[in-house]
């Protein structure tokens, strides 16, 4: 008996020749994002320069946050964390989460990290 496995499209980018526009948390370079729904990628990821992430979290998405360069913390709930280079950080949707520090961040948002799925902490 054959299994078939549905593959979808690839995509290969390189920092540099994306899209990086100021965003909530510093500036960002859209690796995989808005302008790839079509393609229906499983999630989306952007390189990060923080700049001062407020409070902030999501109802749908999940985000994954791996320092690519620097230091700094991750606030998750109200309890900081600190992170360097290396450092990976799972968060589910509702927790509040925030950052501070000179660091460069992959954010990984499952599915995506869109703008309509954004809210601002209370306090």
């Amino acid at each position: 008996m054959s299994t078939s496995v549905s593959i979808g499209p690839t995509l290969i980018r390189h920092e540099g020749h994306t899209p990086r526009e100021r965003s909530s948390c510093g500036w960002r370079d859209r690796l995989i994002s808005r302008e790839d729904e079509a393609q229906s990628p499983a999630a989306w990821a952007h390189a990060v320069d923080i700049d001062g992430a407020k409070p902030h979290y999501h109802k749908r998405s999940t985000e994954l946050y791996y320092v690519l360069d620097g230091e700094g913390t991750v606030s998750l709930d109200g309890k900081e964390h600190a992170v360097t280079k290396g450092s990976l950080v799972h968060i589910p949707p509702g927790v509040v989460h925030g950052a501070k520090g000179k660091m460069r961040v992959l954010v990984v948002g499952i599915p995506d990290i869109a703008d309509d799925d954004y809210y601002l902490a209370e306090g």
